[in-house]
């Protein structure tokens, strides 16, 4: 089961409001805050998708980029053991620890569904 959409590139999380009894979200992957929201299934797509379009249309009439920006550096917190594990590692493969993060990254990335398979039966 996905509890996202997708359309154009960006990626809207889904919930539900029991309370209010409406299906709602936020789509990531635009500096601005955008959220959609919809009594059905149906009704929520078709707002996903409008609430991109006029965003992507608001951009375009300002002239502003609407992705947000990755600098390509950030802190991740880890256990010391698996910083260790993951040191001692990177130190037999003679690369930095950066670039060994970096490649195990890429590596999750290729083969998501079998990542995500593994995390899910752990």
């Amino acid at each position: 089961m996905n509890d996202y959409l997708t359309y154009e590139g960006y990626l809207g999380t889904v919930l539900f409001s029991a309370e209010d009894e409406v299906f709602y979200g936020e789509v990531y992957g635009i500096n601005d805050l955008v959220t959609f929201e919809g009594k059905s299934v149906k009704e929520l797509k078709r707002s996903f998708e409008e609430s991109i379009d006029d965003c992507l249309e608001c951009c375009k009439e300002l002239g502003k980029q609407p992705d947000k920006t990755f600098k390509g550096s950030f802190n991740i917190r880890i256990s010391t053991e698996l910083h260790r594990k993951a040191a001692l590692i990177s130190t037999r493969q003679k690369i930095s620890l950066n670039d060994f993060v970096k490649k195990a990254i890429a590596y999750a990335v290729e083969h998501e569904k079998d990542v995500d398979n593994k995390l899910v039966s752990n």
